[in-house]
């Protein structure tokens, strides 16, 4: 009988399931989409039903296909960071979830920083004092909604990120885990001693009893409840998005790089078992590794707005149909005419990491067309990109020759030109794009058995294509230089 391995992709804008056989291949796949609540400027929120439903009726799909007795193991992937809080009894959340992307707490961020305390966390935790992680997320609930607080603290509420609620959801309230790299997110985890930190939680004012159990990515953490799912299976792997797809393109050694090109864009660095402290804007946390593995780490850029730009240009501007068109609309013609977007949406992320910048559009002229404004945007993506990238490569102290990509819009072949050339490195694109599902896939199968080790999926890994950079030198400085001075007048001081 053929295995396969069930990855669970819970993502910012829909829900998929695929299913992997042992090869490594997709041999089913459903997605669904759920609706954005946007209660406030810069807020954003997702129904908590929402995010499971589709999560379930996924999973139901594609068991449907392979046979749930086929499966060996479940992995789930999951966007980062996003925040609920629930009740223990009863599984209801008491508010939507607070999305990775919501920038409703950057004032109570900035007068922590005013104290100094963001030195603390940085030290414990890697990560900046941002809205962007979830300890603001779960304080603003626990003191913005009537009673939550009280209820927490008597332990009758409980929080979790998205691969948090899923398990608790799919194991019929049996399973309250995490694992290291969704903890690693919260900004109340001491990525060196592997624990929930006890000075954080009393700096948020959030109670331990509302936390879960932390376990390596690679972990048996329970079985689905067959009264839920129509089966009893293991849930075998748990990975945030990011650290899920670099393990999907297999950049287990020290110096691996890829950048996942979705949402938002996020480019991760393995730094092996030393935790590199980055001077330029970057985060540090932990990749995914299976049980009895050293903890291995990584430093990531993560930029807001990525593929969501051109979903703006689509939903709210109609300039487009579908994202797939952008690709000839940006080439025909042959340059952005010196516009520039910068798409700040909800304030930049690293290496600048300021909360309150906005979009902008700079350098529009009579003659400025929709072909640019398209072409700007896909270049907007890129430029983001390098930010990031030149920010790792002064980290690490040396030049990044190769970058693994993945993600959605990585199938647009102007934009991975595009990328290849302001960076002026080569850019790879595997043939199997699904970084993230397959990175929760093979911790799964690992753990389950399914396959023996990281060394031998390597060898199965072919590349679809290498994008070379062909760009002028001169070129490249004064796009890049451009480019630099649009994001001056974006920030916000």
């Amino acid at each position: 009988m053929k295995r396969y391995v069930i990855a669970i992709d819970q993502g910012t804008t829909s829900s998929r399931a695929i299913a992997f056989d042992e090869g490594g291949n997709i041999a089913a796949k459903a997605q669904r989409e759920f609706p954005q609540i946007y209660p406030e400027a810069g807020w954003v929120e997702h129904d908590p039903e929402d995010i499971y439903r589709t999560c379930l009726d996924s999973l139901k799909e594609v068991l449907a296909t392979v046979g749930a007795e086929a499966v060996a193991a479940i992995g789930i992937t999951n966007q980062r960071e996003t925040t609920i809080v629930w009740d223990r009894k009863t599984g209801k959340a008491v508010y939507n979830a607070i999305v990775w992307q919501c920038r409703r707490t950057a004032d109570y961020c900035d007068s922590l920083k005013e104290t100094g305390v963001d030195a603390i966390v940085y030290d414990k935790t890697g990560l900046p004092v941002d809205p962007y992680f979830s300890a603001t997320k779960i304080k603003w609930i626990l003191d913005g909604v009537k009673g939550a607080r009280e209820r927490a603290e008597r332990g009758e509420l409980l929080f979790g990120t998205v691969d948090t609620y899923l398990m608790w959801r799919l194991s019929g309230g049996s399973i309250h885990a995490t694992d290291y790299t969704n903890a690693s997110r919260t900004m109340l985890f001491d990525i060196g001693a592997l624990r929930w930190d006890d000075e954080l939680c009393e700096l948020f004012g959030v109670p331990q009893s509302m936390l879960p159990k932390v376990c390596a990515s690679g972990h048996l953490f329970g079985y689905t409840d067959e009264s839920e799912v129509g089966a009893k299976i293991a849930i075998s792997a748990v990975a945030g998005d990011q650290q899920a797809a670099l393990f999907g393109q297999l950049c287990t050694e020290k110096g691996d790089i890829k950048n996942t090109y979705g949402t938002g864009c996020f480019t991760l660095m393995n730094t092996g078992t030393e935790r590199m402290r980055s001077k330029r804007g970057l985060i540090t946390t932990l990749a995914a590794v299976g049980d009895g593995q050293k903890p291995q780490y990584v430093l990531e850029g993560s930029v807001f707005v990525g593929g969501a730009v051109i979903q703006w240009l689509r939903d709210e501007l109609r300039m487009i149909e579908t994202s797939a068109e952008t690709e000839q609309i940006a080439l025909s013609v042959p340059d952005t005419g010196g516009v520039y977007i910068v798409p700040a949406f909800t304030g930049l992320g690293a290496p600048h990491w300021d909360a309150h910048a906005r979009g902008i559009v700079c350098g529009i002229t009579r003659g400025t067309g929709r072909a640019h404004f398209v072409r700007a945007a896909l270049e907007s993506i890129a430029y983001q990109v390098v930010d990031v990238m030149h920010a790792m490569e002064s980290d690490a102290g040396y030049d990044i020759k190769c970058l693994a990509v993945d993600g959605g819009a990585c199938a647009n072949n102007f934009l991975m030109q595009f990328q290849a050339d302001v960076l002026g490195c080569k850019v790879e694109r595997p043939a199997v794009t699904e970084s993230t599902a397959l990175g929760a896939a093979y911790l799964a199968g690992l753990t389950a058995g399914v396959w023996t080790d990281a060394d031998a999926l390597k060898k199965a890994r072919t590349i679809d294509r290498t994008f070379t950079p062909s760009m002028p030198a001169k070129r490249r400085k004064e796009l890049l230089i451009g480019w630099a001075q649009s994001i001056g007048r974006a920030r916000y001081r």
